[in-house]
Order: structure tokens, then C-alpha cells, then sequence
């Protein structure tokens, strides 16, 4: 995940349920803290959409949370990314928002 975002102040992160975390140190310790925990993480990703304007790009998708092979749940995600240099491209604000489940 830290090859993936850009390591810098202006990076943002919202997790499903918390509050915005700004900054590399706060985005950075967020992953950790989720790829460390107790829990497996597995999610497929459905509705992807990828849109591009100059120097910034951005990326909708729906993270689709397993719990062994069933989906438990959905978070739709908003990832921003910006061009540094030919190629490169570096994650500056992700927002991820549970989806609601259908009654």
C-alpha cells in the first residue's frame, strides 16, 4: 500500500465509519493497523469506473468485503490520483462509504 500513495501532507484517507485522517503518518498507520489486525481481508472489486483529466485521475469501485465466500458487505470507494512524472502515478485521497444492504 505505501508504493500506492503519494507520502505527503496533502494525502487523505476516509475508512467506513472514521474520522478523515490527513497526512501520510495518519494514512500510513490507518493501513497498518488494517492489514495488521485480527481480521482476513478479501474483497472483490465490481463497478469499477476510471476517469482522467490532466495530471489527476480518479477511481470509483465498489469493494465488495468477503466472509469466507460470501460477500458480508460493500464499501464504494473514491480514489484520487495524481501524475508526479511520465507513468507515475501516486494515491492522494481515498473515501470509502458503506453501501447500505438491500431489505
Amino acid at each position: 500500500m505505501s508504493a500506492v500513495w503519494e507520502h505527503s501532507d496533502r494525502v487523505s484517507c476516509v475508512h467506513p465509519g472514521w474520522h478523515v485522517l490527513r497526512g501520510w503518518g495518519a494514512v500510513a498507520g490507518s493501513w497498518f493497523a488494517l492489514f495488521g489486525g485480527p481480521q482476513h481481508l478479501q474483497f472483490i472489486l465490481t463497478n469499477e469506473a476510471v476517469e482522467m483529466q490532466g495530471d489527476i485521475a480518479w477511481i470509483t469501485v465498489d469493494e465488495n468485503l468477503l466472509d469466507g465466500d460470501q460477500v458480508a458487505g460493500t464499501v464504494t470507494a473514491l480514489n484520487i490520483f495524481a501524475r508526479r512524472g511520465p507513468g507515475e502515478w501516486k494515491l492522494i485521497a481515498h473515501h470509502g462509504s458503506p453501501v447500505a444492504p438491500r431489505s
